[in-house]
Protein backbone atom coordinates (compact mmCIF):
# COMPACT_ATOMS: atom_id res chain seq x y z
CA UNK A 1 0.00 0.00 0.00
CA UNK A 2 1.25 3.40 -1.24
CA UNK A 3 -0.60 6.85 0.76
CA UNK A 4 -0.72 9.07 -2.50
CA UNK A 5 -3.17 11.88 -1.24
CA UNK A 6 -5.22 13.72 0.81
CA UNK A 7 -7.95 15.46 -0.27
CA UNK A 8 -10.35 18.77 0.69
CA UNK A 9 -13.48 19.21 0.10
CA UNK A 10 -14.33 23.16 -0.63
CA UNK A 11 -17.02 25.76 -1.63
CA UNK A 12 -14.54 27.19 -3.12
CA UNK A 13 -11.63 25.53 -5.08
CA UNK A 14 -10.27 28.90 -6.66
CA UNK A 15 -9.65 30.50 -3.29
CA UNK A 16 -8.31 26.98 -1.71
CA UNK A 17 -5.98 26.69 -4.36
CA UNK A 18 -4.73 30.53 -4.11
CA UNK A 19 -4.10 29.83 -0.80
CA UNK A 20 -2.52 26.80 -0.84
CA UNK A 21 0.17 27.74 -3.72
CA UNK A 22 0.75 30.79 -1.59
CA UNK A 23 1.89 28.86 1.32
CA UNK A 24 3.40 26.36 0.08
CA UNK A 25 5.46 27.39 -3.01
CA UNK A 26 4.18 24.47 -5.88
CA UNK A 27 1.86 25.10 -8.56
CA UNK A 28 -1.56 23.47 -8.91
CA UNK A 29 -2.65 21.33 -11.46
CA UNK A 30 -6.08 21.85 -12.23
CA UNK A 31 -8.19 19.38 -14.06
CA UNK A 32 -11.23 21.20 -14.56
CA UNK A 33 -12.59 24.13 -12.19
CA UNK A 34 -13.91 21.42 -9.57
CA UNK A 35 -10.38 19.86 -9.19
CA UNK A 36 -7.11 20.55 -8.46
CA UNK A 37 -3.93 18.93 -7.26
CA UNK A 38 -0.72 20.13 -5.46
CA UNK A 39 2.17 17.61 -5.93
CA UNK A 40 5.10 16.85 -3.98
CA UNK A 41 7.60 14.21 -4.00
CA UNK A 42 5.69 12.08 -1.46
CA UNK A 43 2.27 13.04 -1.49
CA UNK A 44 -0.46 14.73 -3.06
CA UNK A 45 -2.57 17.63 -1.81
CA UNK A 46 -6.05 17.40 -4.05
CA UNK A 47 -8.68 20.34 -3.63
CA UNK A 48 -12.14 19.08 -4.80
CA UNK A 49 -15.45 21.02 -5.03
CA UNK A 50 -18.42 20.08 -3.06
CA UNK A 51 -20.05 19.65 -6.66
CA UNK A 52 -17.51 16.14 -6.65
CA UNK A 53 -19.13 14.31 -3.88
CA UNK A 54 -22.01 13.06 -5.24
CA UNK A 55 -20.00 11.35 -7.19
CA UNK A 56 -18.51 9.17 -4.51
CA UNK A 57 -21.54 9.09 -2.09
CA UNK A 58 -24.04 12.17 -1.82
CA UNK A 59 -23.84 13.82 1.53
CA UNK A 60 -20.21 11.82 2.56
CA UNK A 61 -18.31 14.90 2.99
CA UNK A 62 -18.95 18.66 3.41
CA UNK A 63 -16.44 21.61 3.67
CA UNK A 64 -15.45 23.36 6.20
CA UNK A 65 -16.20 21.33 8.90
CA UNK A 66 -12.49 19.38 9.69
CA UNK A 67 -11.93 19.00 13.02
CA UNK A 68 -9.48 15.92 13.67
CA UNK A 69 -7.41 16.22 10.62
CA UNK A 70 -4.49 18.18 10.48
CA UNK A 71 -2.09 18.43 7.38
CA UNK A 72 1.84 18.49 7.55
CA UNK A 73 4.49 20.06 5.57
CA UNK A 74 8.17 19.38 6.32
CA UNK A 75 9.99 22.58 5.27
CA UNK A 76 13.78 23.87 5.96
CA UNK A 77 13.16 26.29 8.00
CA UNK A 78 9.88 27.18 9.85
CA UNK A 79 10.70 30.38 11.21
CA UNK A 80 11.29 32.14 7.39
CA UNK A 81 8.39 30.25 6.44
CA UNK A 82 6.39 32.38 9.27
CA UNK A 83 8.21 35.25 8.24
CA UNK A 84 6.90 35.19 4.58
CA UNK A 85 3.11 34.39 5.43
CA UNK A 86 2.96 36.77 8.30
CA UNK A 87 1.22 39.43 6.25
CA UNK A 88 -0.72 36.97 4.17
CA UNK A 89 -1.88 34.27 6.90
CA UNK A 90 -4.92 35.99 9.02
CA UNK A 91 -5.31 32.59 11.21
CA UNK A 92 -2.21 31.35 13.21
CA UNK A 93 -2.88 28.78 15.65
CA UNK A 94 0.41 28.85 17.38
CA UNK A 95 3.36 30.95 15.92
CA UNK A 96 6.92 28.98 15.58
CA UNK A 97 7.36 26.65 18.53
CA UNK A 98 10.13 24.17 19.64
CA UNK A 99 7.45 21.41 20.70
CA UNK A 100 8.72 18.39 23.26
CA UNK A 101 9.91 15.94 20.82
CA UNK A 102 12.33 18.26 18.76
CA UNK A 103 10.02 19.66 16.04
CA UNK A 104 9.99 23.06 15.02
CA UNK A 105 6.23 23.32 14.36
CA UNK A 106 3.84 26.59 13.26
CA UNK A 107 0.21 25.60 13.21
CA UNK A 108 -2.18 27.54 11.16
CA UNK A 109 -6.12 27.27 9.50
CA UNK A 110 -6.44 27.99 5.96
CA UNK A 111 -9.54 29.61 4.80
CA UNK A 112 -11.71 26.62 5.28
CA UNK A 113 -10.76 26.30 9.10
CA UNK A 114 -8.35 23.06 7.86
CA UNK A 115 -5.22 23.21 9.87
CA UNK A 116 -2.10 22.88 8.92
CA UNK A 117 0.94 21.98 10.22
CA UNK A 118 4.48 23.11 8.92
CA UNK A 119 7.43 21.64 10.88
CA UNK A 120 11.43 21.15 10.93
CA UNK A 121 12.93 18.52 12.19
CA UNK A 122 15.51 19.31 15.23
CA UNK A 123 17.96 16.59 12.29
CA UNK A 124 17.94 16.18 8.84
CA UNK A 125 17.90 12.09 10.35
CA UNK A 126 14.36 12.73 12.01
Amino acid sequence: MNFVSIRIITGDVARLVTFYERVTGLTAAWANDDFAELGTPNATLAIASTRTVPLFAPGSARPAENHSVITEFLVDDVDAVHKNLTEYVTDFVTEPTTMPWGNRSLLLRDPDGNLINFFTPPAETA
